[in-house]
């Protein structure tokens, strides 16, 4: 009989549990804020009133972030949760200050 071997030890469910739960609030209101900050600026920046461009955005945030929460508990890994959210969120901030520096 044959011994299998794990190369990684298995991971508390606790754990598990947590970079979830961190992933979904944190990464996922990254995500979002970068959202309105790229919309908002895009918007503001494709001729809509700066007040309009702003809380279509955050209504899109909000609804993104919904989404981002809901997808952090549904997907697989949680290392891609955290690397689209966090990343993406980083992305998308970016690009709202490089629209918004380009717009002074």
């Amino acid at each position: 009989m044959s011994t299998i071997l794990h190369p990684v030890a298995p991971r508390s469910p606790r754990l598990h549990l947590v970079a979830r739960i961190t992933a979904a609030v944190f990464a996922g209101y990254a995500f979002a804020w970068g959202i309105v900050a790229t919309g908002a600026s895009l918007m503001f920046a494709a001729g809509m009133d700066f007040h309009d461009a702003e809380f279509l955005a955050s209504l899109l945030g909000v609804l993104a972030f919904l989404v981002a929460f809901l997808w952090a508990f549904a997907a697989r890994r949680v290392w891609v949760v955290w690397s689209v959210l966090a990343g993406g969120g980083a992305l998308l901030a970016g690009t709202g200050s490089f629209v918004q520096s380009l717009l002074v």
